[in-house]
């Protein structure tokens, strides 16, 4: 999926206006403080291939035990999900779950309206857990973890130990219920998101992938949700801001 032009500006004004919204953290861990009535903490984790911020938005209560980090834009082609991110980054206060929303992993993918970064890497496939060497459309990278925005979430989600982490993707329209610890929280995303419970094969098989390097190496539970290739208002407005904060017991 491309951007028209309009939709691109929509999402650089977003970013911009984030950035204004709250205290940012930087890699260095210094702080600087800003009006921010819904977002408690904007943190900078990493760069992409290109020098891109990598940003993380804290809302909620973070005090919560129940610690959330909801991810999209892995792939620069679908940036469908970090609309509804957007919606939780910018609405009212949310109580419940202590929550990072990372709208854009792959920033220069995003400039790019590529599914790759500017290495020409699949994300989704370079991390290190079932890595295998994939040339072509699912470029798994010359080694595990080569990218330097995979490197950077994997610290980001080794510092944060989330209980639930939900990636965001497009096209192909369900949620994953594939993984066994992971099943309680896709039941409740399927109810909220009322997308259908799927299985997802990855075409050829799934191999470095980031829910099965999460699942295999921490307690918490990762899923992926994908939507279809076009998200309606309703999605983007309403079951997806309700649907994702419901799945983890949070609410506004």
């Amino acid at each position: 999926m491309r951007f028209s032009g309009s939709a691109l500006g929509v999402v650089l004004v977003a970013l911009i206006l984030g950035l204004l919204a709250a205290p940012v953290r930087a890699e260095t861990g210094t702080t600087e403080r800003a009006a921010a009535p819904t977002v408690n903490e904007i943190r900078i984790f990493g760069r992409s291939v290109k020098g891109r911020a990598l940003r993380a938005y804290r809302v909620g209560d973070p005090a919560s035990k129940t610690k959330v980090v909801m991810i999209s834009g892995m792939h620069g082609n679908e940036p469908g999900p970090a609309r509804i991110l957007e919606r939780l980054i910018r609405g009212g206060p949310i109580a419940g779950a202590d929550i990072w929303l990372v709208p854009y992993l792959n920033r220069d993918g995003l400039a790019r309206h590529t599914r790759k970064n500017a290495r020409g890497v699949d994300l989704n496939r370079n991390f290190p857990v079932s890595w295998v060497r994939r040339p072509g459309h699912y470029n798994s990278g010359p080694r595990p973890a080569s990218e330097p925005e995979t490197r950077s979430l994997i610290r980001f989600l080794g510092n944060v130990r989330p209980t639930y982490v939900i990636s965001m993707h497009q096209p192909l329209n369900g949620v994953d219920t594939s993984y066994g610890k992971a099943r309680p929280l896709a039941l409740r995303l399927v109810e909220g998101l009322r997308l259908p419970a799927k299985v997802f094969h990855c075409n050829s098989g799934c191999h470095g992938t980031m829910t099965q390097w999460f699942n295999r190496t921490y307690a918490g539970a990762a899923l992926t949700v994908e939507y279809g290739a076009r998200m309606t208002t309703t999605q983007v407005y309403r079951t997806g801001p309700t649907g994702l904060l419901g799945s983890v017991f949070a609410s506004r």
